[in-house]
């Protein structure tokens, strides 16, 4: 206990936080970077935003908004969407590495379970303006950001793709005509270190120019005992620079640049537990690991932090662009165009049987990516109607070139013990499966979104959107493995094969095979809306909105299961765009001369083809194999509430909570969790987790928990400052808090009761003085030393392993800020 308080005692732990919605911070719009206030000081209340592609106060916009700034980001050490989901509850984040990495709004964007290129996730991620297709690009740090905008609901009237879940719109701080800079140096346990710089100024009376620079290295907080490393470190580099041209008061050209790159030792999942599954119980986890004399794990305790992955581990992940926007006032509006290029670069190595065991010695799959956008649009504002019209044009390239390669333990692994062969390391001993993997990403789109002020007090807002998406893709993988005659043989599904039938050949073909297959798809689809608010009094605003949107579909590149003649199963290598209805209805108040503000949000939202992880039976086949499909209908419903207040110019506080209730209304052909599945193909299906019983094709999960969700989320906490005299110098002393608590929540695409993570809070504290141009803090992040998971995963083969990703102990530390 001792040990768990003793950096809270020195921070004199207390109570306050810059708000979540950043009711102290300056306008995020173009040229506005140069009045950013510091976190605590006064405020009209006002916040800019452009979450309608025009700078307007975020009371006055009928969307469900959340927005966090700079400084707040800053101060709470919250440096990636990872730790934004602690300020914003209905915004789900889960990642075991870069690629792997889902993020959804209000329980739905991004199917769950299965890591695939050819599908898209529901929740648009812009820079600067600009879309980034790779999810990847959220586990990166913020560099120089002015204000974060998480827009709940489907934006595509607005926005450029794949918004049916939200949108989060990031806006970096533009270069100031006037010379500025600043700097921050942080420092704390597990040898955290991070330093951030940032300097613009004039270059010329028309041109000016920023250059951000962040840098965050901190040591893993898992040990593993068979590398002596510390694993799922940090190792982040960001670079950003923007040159703003402005040849006269109509016309703003801004040419960014910025480099990403993580080169950590990560990503580790480690053991969590051991549940019974229906597999034959001298094929579950306990009767495995006992063929290894003296295997034993480091520890059955996760949040003992202990591991023993025998496989490299590497996450390299690079990530860089490029980009030209355009703004131009053109009679009563402006027309913006942007075009932008962005590269990803994936090169990993992991450990996917989990142990510390040559079952897998690779399954890499490196991937690199080249998008193009551009998008043109005119925004046109009068006194009775503006609107936005515009067309936007995206192209993704992807090639994937992976490897898996099994070890000498994966005969006694994966092989029935009652067959000999399981004995003998050498019959699944080095089979290599090389996957060329490619897709061909296209989408075109034109929109418009038209505000009609009917009167002052009532506005109806239609919005339109055409859209057409393109997909071809290549699947080809092929896998070579030892014959009993010594030779290396391709392992195929064809009977035609000469060693079809050698019986090493059977065996490693049942754990995989060659496939190759060429999927695309294509369709167009329309996207629509209505919203009508209407101001109750000048700080009451009150509306309802109809959206129905879409998802586009998407191919499957990871597989798909075989006919019985061996033949991949076309039929289910495309996957239907998603068709969404969302009915919403908001109250956004303030009151107390606008010291406080109360948002109120209740929401329905009905999926048709939810695009999904499922497993399946193809006639003729013995093989269960997941992929990507389609449940027939998911609903979400929910009520959500934001409150802050600033009762003196000194305190503020702030909290936020919601209410999701999430269910998969039909969704009939489910992968079944561990406890259901392993066993035969017999029917009937036998009692859950009894080991030796036949297993059912697929369960019905149709009125289950969607995964990822919380019933309840919050996020709560205030500042409170005082003014102080230190060394000679005027400021203030200030105290922070800030907490966030989620419910119970599954963890896996089909609920088990193996992976329901139980609820948690996680609490920070921080104490500090600032000036005009320093800031120097103490801080504490999960000051009680929470031990929880952020998720729980089900690993390959049904032996009843349960693998963690845990959140982040205890850490605390010091920074320091500048600015001049």
């Amino acid at each position: 206990m001792l040990r768990r308080l003793k950096p809270l005692l020195l921070l004199s732990a207390a109570l306050a936080v810059t708000p979540a919605f950043a009711a102290d911070e300056a306008p995020a719009a173009a040229d506005a970077a140069d009045a950013a206030e510091p976190a605590g000081g006064a405020s009209s209340g006002e916040i800019v935003v452009t979450a309608r592609r025009r700078a307007e106060d975020v009371q006055d916009v009928p969307v469900a908004i959340s927005v966090v700034g700079g400084a707040t980001l800053e101060a709470q050490g919250t440096y990636n969407i990872n730790r934004l989901t602690q300020l914003q509850p209905t915004l789900q984040f889960f990642s075991t590495n870069p690629r792997n990495t889902f993020i959804n709004i209000r329980g739905i964007g991004a199917p769950f379970g299965l890591t695939n290129d050819g599908f898209e996730q529901g929740v648009g991620i812009y820079i600067d303006q600009v879309y980034y297709n790779r999810i990847a690009a959220a586990t990166l740090d913020f560099v120089d950001v002015e204000q974060i905008e998480v827009l709940r609901g489907p934006q595509g009237t607005l926005y450029g793709k794949n918004t049916t879940a939200g949108a989060i719109n990031v806006t970096t701080r533009a270069p100031s005509f006037t010379f500025e800079g600043k700097a921050e140096v942080s420092l704390g346990n597990y040898s955290f270190k991070q330093a951030k710089a940032s300097v613009s100024g004039p270059i010329t009376d028309t041109l000016a120019a920023r250059i951000s620079v962040s840098s965050t290295d901190r040591r893993g907080t898992i040990y593993n005992v068979a590398t002596d490393q510390w694993i799922n470190a940090q190792d982040n580099i960001g670079i950003r620079g923007a040159l703003l041209w402005k040849p006269g008061e109509d016309l703003r050209i801004t040419l960014a640049g910025d480099f990403n790159l993580q080169d950590p030792i990560c990503c580790g999942q480690i053991y969590a537990r051991v549940g019974t599954t229906q597999r034959a119980l001298n094929r579950q986890y306990a009767a495995l690991t006992a063929l290894f004399p003296g295997y034993r794990v480091p520890s059955t305790d996760a949040f003992d932090r202990r591991t023993d992955l025998d496989a490299p581990l590497a996450a390299r992940n690079e990530m860089g662009g490029a980009s030209l926007r355009a703004e131009w006032d053109v009679g009563p509006g402006t027309l913006t165009s942007i075009t932008a290029w962005r590269y990803w670069d994936w090169d990993p190595s992991n450990d996917r049987d989990f142990t510390g065991l040559p079952v897998y010695t690779k399954v890499n799959n490196p991937t690199k990516q080249n998008q193009y956008t551009q998008e043109l649009r005119y925004a046109y504002e009068a006194d009775r109607l503006d609107f936005v019209v515009g067309a936007f044009a995206f192209y993704q390239e992807i090639r994937t070139s992976g490897i898996q390669e099994t070890g000498p333990a994966a005969s006694a692994w994966l092989l029935a013990p009652s067959s000999a062969l399981s004995r003998n390391p050498a019959v699944l001993n080095g089979i290599v499966a090389e996957n060329d993997i490619r897709l061909d990403n296209l989408s075109l789109a034109a929109f418009g979104k038209v505000n009609w002020h009917v009167t002052d007090q009532l506005t109806i807002s239609p919005g339109i959107r055409i859209n057409y998406d393109k997909k071809e893709g290549l699947y080809d993988s092929v896998v070579i493995g030892t014959a009993s005659d010594g030779t290396r043989q391709l392992i195929t599904n064809d009977a035609t094969h000469p060693y079809y039938n050698d019986p090493w050949i059977a065996a490693q073909r049942g754990t995989q095979s060659s496939q190759f297959f060429e999927p695309d798809f294509s369709d167009w689809n329309l996207s629509y809306d209505i919203n009508l608010s209407y101001k109750v009094t000048e700080d009451v605003l009150a509306y309802a909105t109809y959206a129905r949107s879409f998802k586009t579909g998407g191919i499957n590149l990871n597989g798909v299961p075989s006919r019985g003649d061996g033949t991949p199963a076309l039929e289910v290598a495309q996957i239907r765009p998603e068709k969404v209805d969302h009915f919403e209805v908001g109250l956004k108040t303030q009151f107390w001369n606008r010291r406080a503000t109360f948002n109120l949000t209740g929401y329905w939202t009905e999926i048709d083809d939810f695009q999904a992880s499922v497993i399946s039976n193809v006639s003729g086949s013995n093989v269960l194999r997941g992929y990507l499909a389609n449940a027939d209908k998911v609903r979400v419903r929910g009520i959500e509430a934001d409150f802050t207040v600033r009762p003196t110019d000194r305190l503020n506080a702030y909290v936020s909570g919601a209410f999701t209730d999430h269910e998969f209304r039909k969704f009939v052909d489910a992968p079944c969790p561990p406890e259901l599945a392993g066993g035969g193909t017999g029917t009937p299906a036998g009692p859950p987790a009894t080991p030796g019983v036949n297993s059912p094709a697929n369960c019905d999960v149709s009125g289950q928990w969607l995964p990822g969700v919380s019933k309840w989320a919050f996020s709560w906490g205030a500042e409170y400052e005082i003014p102080a005299a230190i060394l000679g110098r005027d400021g203030d002393v200030y105290l922070g808090y800030d907490a966030n608590y989620r419910s119970k929540f599954s963890s896996n695409a089909s609920r088990s009761i193996y992976t329901d993570i139980s609820g948690y809070s996680i609490h920070n504290f921080r104490v500090g003085f600032r000036t005009d141009s320093f800031d120097v803090f103490g801080w504490i992040r999960n000051a009680f030393d929470q031990n929880y998971f952020e998720s729980l995963a089900v690993t390959p083969g049904n032996t009843g392993l349960i693998s963690a990703q845990l959140g982040d102990p205890q850490t605390w530390g010091g920074t320091i800020k500048f600015s001049f």
